[in-house]
């Protein structure tokens, strides 16, 4: 089983999350955020990756500490669990309709962290949360987890639909990637014969 766990804490967030690549997508999530928990929910529900996360942040400021760090430990925990990546499939994508939104997701675990993010809000809040704070989130996970991660949406009215269309897209591709090929189960994918990170 490829599983990890990583606490991360600081003056501004105690974190404590745990990951199971091979799950059913089990989820445990609390960050004080109620929506974050639900779109974390939607990731490890999608990914089947099972996932533990319990995070308090100094919420009294605002969401960000929260936010960011909160996808830096997830990054970590999957990052360690994926170890030297032997037998993944790698790349996956996804293109996800939700209702009259339609989101379209890359990923290459590659060990070089990236993110492009193309997704525009009509309003400056969904739920409590500011959603300037779903770009800090994926680029968090992206550079934690040292992986390529592209998420444009291509259309879309709601905001929610919006950015839950990006988590569940971003699921399905990360689960598609970190699959491991039966024909490839004792390789790394990567003509260096490693992948860096």
């Amino acid at each position: 089983m490829r599983t990890a766990s990583v606490e991360r804490n600081t003056n501004e967030t105690k974190i404590t999350v745990s990951v199971n690549l091979d799950g059913s997508g089990v989820y445990d999530i609390s960050t004080g955020l109620g929506f974050l928990d639900h779109m974390l929910e939607q990731l490890s529900k999608h990914s089947l990756i099972d996932m533990s996360v319990k995070t308090d942040g100094d919420l009294h400021i605002d969401g960000h500490h929260t936010t960011e760090d909160t996808g830096i430990a997830l990054g970590l925990a999957l990052k360690d669990a994926l170890g030297e990546r032997r037998g993944i499939a790698r790349f996956g994508d996804c293109l996800l309709p939700m209702d009259e939104t339609m989101t379209r997701t890359a990923v290459d675990v590659s060990g070089r962290p990236f993110l492009v993010w193309r997704v525009d809000f009509r309003r400056d809040k969904v739920g409590e949360m500011d959603t300037e704070l779903f770009q800090e989130f994926f680029r968090a996970l992206a550079f934690g987890a040292g992986i390529t991660l592209h998420v444009d949406n291509l259309y879309g009215e709601n905001n929610h639909h919006i950015v839950e269309s990006a988590f569940k897209a971003t699921a399905y591709a990360l689960r598609r990637a970190i699959e491991i090929d039966p024909r490839k189960a004792d390789q790394i994918p990567s003509t260096k014969g490693t992948i860096t990170g």
